[in-house]
């Protein structure tokens, strides 16, 4: 057996704000086995859950701003327990929480905080990375060292195989070190022109200030299977180090695609490979 494919939400974004449901189902015939949301739009969590009984896709995982999460972790949470969810993640860190700054030290135990917190509701944190965590602190990336100081009940990897590779590091050789570790891995992909990488976080939606000015057009977001990255290593890795689920994620589509041709894509490349 093959792991279960799911899709992360946000990269139908637009789609889920003008109908919820309706994406979810469409989501189910393109052949995902479960959703991880990004973002709620108001919904009731009891019946986000009944919804996702009744059409059969399992509601894996949710990403949650860190501040939200770390102002009430409690109530917050509860919401991804009722859903049904069984890991949440902190999805992204603002330029004042990360590693280089003098911010970092105290996110970490925020993160701590939250993964008690989701503990306690019997939900799995994880933590999804960007490039940026892998700065080094003395000798060992960022990453590692928070990996390193909040033990493995409290917080487990959800690795990005685009990010991990922009940071130069190998996709599965890493996923492969966090054996047992990784129950959800995102599986991502891209191409890139020249050693520029153009405004990236422009490119997920996010305005941080903190990226040059650089070609539009010398990075682009691409179906899995679709860019350079090497898929049916990154999924051995995967199988290896004991994964629960793959998730496809596409921040934005490639020029001229759109979101749902993109995810479209993706879930058919993997069939290809027999997932």
């Amino acid at each position: 057996m093959k792991l279960p494919v799911a899709v992360q939400l946000y990269s139908v974004r637009d789609e889920m704000e003008k109908d919820f449901y309706g994406t979810i189902k469409l989501m189910k015939e393109i052949g995902y086995d479960g959703v991880e949301f990004a973002g709620l739009f108001e919904q009731n969590p009891e019946e986000i859950k009944a919804f996702c009984d009744e059409i059969g896709i399992v509601p894996i995982s949710a990403h949650v701003p860190y501040y939200d999460m770390l102002e009430n972790p409690e109530a917050v949470l509860a919401d991804y327990a009722k859903i049904g969810c069984k890991y949440v993640a902190v999805p992204y860190l603002t330029e004042e929480c990360r590693p280089g700054t003098d911010g970092f030290a105290a996110t970490v135990e925020g993160i701590r905080k939250i993964g008690e917190a989701a503990k306690a509701l019997g939900i799995q944190l994880l933590y999804h990375n960007h490039d940026f965590e892998f700065v080094k602190i003395g000798d060992d990336y960022a990453l590692d060292v928070l990996y390193s100081t909040i033990p493995e009940d409290l917080l487990k990897t959800e690795i990005d195989t685009c990010w991990v590779n922009v940071a130069g590091v190998n996709p599965a050789e890493y996923i492969e070190k966090y054996r047992g570790r990784a129950p959800v891995v995102h599986l991502k992909d891209f191409k890139k022109s020249g050693d520029k990488l153009g405004k990236l976080y422009d490119l997920i939606g996010i305005d941080d200030e903190a990226q040059a000015e650089e070609e539009e057009d010398s990075f682009s977001f691409m179906p899995v299977g679709h860019g350079v990255q090497d898929m049916p290593e990154i999924l051995a890795a995967c199988e290896n180090a004991g994964a629960q689920w793959v998730v496809v994620e596409q921040d934005s589509p490639a020029k001229g695609d759109t979101p749902v041709n993109s995810v479209t894509l993706s879930r058919e490349y993997l069939k290809t490979l027999g997932w």
